[in-house]
Formats: structure tokens, sequence, C-alpha cells
């Protein structure tokens, strides 16, 4: 009677020790997801914006470490942890990098832009008055003639909507268009400046 019950005592106790063993595991697992999706929400919409795939897969990796404690694997938890978190860091250090790209050639497109609307858009207004005073007195440039003025006239009003154009993308954020628009919409310029005898 007394040897069948050491085996029992034996294993009771190890079960014991197990469920001890897997209590004192629960708390840091619990911490180490917390802290893995606070670190990856603390930035989640700049990784949206400029590393999106990259994103997707960190998420699937806490989405993996969260499944592992809803099984109340802590072990599996602890195990994976230091993996996910670097991931985490590699994450932030290249959103971190992308953003600072991003920032630097916003500010460059912004430079762009307000040298390119200090020379085109007074240029604008000089090919505007130039071609009101060729309508008005009928008298055309050396060299043109009336469906040459007709297509250049033409060709400034679509300027004018083009440079329009170009002025509502900046506002609306879109630098980097608004400055491609605009670098044609000025060689445009210069071009039907020369054909109308306009000083720059």
């Amino acid at each position: 009677m007394k040897t069948a019950r050491v085996p029992l005592l034996a294993a009771i106790a190890m079960a014991i020790t197990m469920l001890g063993a897997c209590s004192s595991q629960k708390e840091p697992a619990e911490h180490a997801v917390a802290n893995a999706e606070a670190s990856l929400d603390a930035f989640r919409a700049d990784a949206q914006q400029y590393a999106a795939d990259q994103l997707k897969s960190v998420d699937a990796s806490v989405a993996r470490l969260k499944n592992n404690l809803s099984k109340a694997d802590y072990d599996a938890v602890m195990q994976a942890s230091p993996s996910v978190n670097g991931d985490i860091q590699a994450l932030k250090s290249t959103v971190a990098s992308a953003k600072s790209d991003a920032e630097a050639t916003l500010a460059a497109a912004q430079s762009e832009w307000n040298d390119l609307s200090a020379s085109v858009a007074p240029m604008v207004d000089k090919l505007q008055a130039r071609i009101d005073q060729i309508t008005k007195s009928h008298k055309l440039p050396p060299g043109m003639d009336k469906s040459a003025f007709e297509a250049a006239r033409a060709g400034f009003d679509t300027l004018k909507s083009e440079w329009t154009e170009a002025g509502t993308e900046f506002t609306s954020g879109q630098a980097a268009n608004a400055v491609r628009k605009a670098r044609d919409v000025k060689a445009k310029v210069e071009d039907l400046g020369r054909k109308l005898e306009v000083a720059a």
C-alpha cells in the first residue's frame, strides 16, 4: 500500500511543480505580448504609410504571440518574444528612415515650388497682357500669321489651366506632382514668351 502511494505522490508533486512553473510564466508572457502590441501601436500609422508590407509581417508575428498566450503556451510566447521585438525595432528603423527621406523630398519640392511660382506666375501675367494687346491692336509679332497666333492663344489657355492645376495640387499636399507640372508649364511659358516677344 505504502509503495503504491509513492509514485502517486511523486506525480502529484511533479504536477504541482509544473503548474507553479506555468503560473510563474503567465505574467511575464502577458507583459511580453502587451509590450509588443504597445510598441507597434506607437508608430502603426506611420508604418502603414511608409512600410505597409513589413507591417503586415510583424502583425502576423504578434498575432502568433497572442494565439500562444490564449492557449496558455507561455513558454512559446517567451521564446518567440525576443525575435518579435527585434522585428518591431527593425520595422521602426525602416519607418523612421523612410519618413525622414519623404520629409526631405517634400521640403525640397516645397522650396522648388516657391522658386517656380516666383518666376512662372509673373510670366503668365505678362503673356496674358501681351495676348490681350495683340488681340486688340491686331498687330502680330514678326514672322507670326493669324493662324499661328490663334494656336499660341489656345496654347496659352491650356497653360493657364495646367498652372492652376499645379497650384491646386500643391495646396492639397501633392508638392512633388505640382513641381513636375510647374516645370513643364515653365518651359512652355518661356517658349511661348519668345514667340510673342515677351521679355522674361
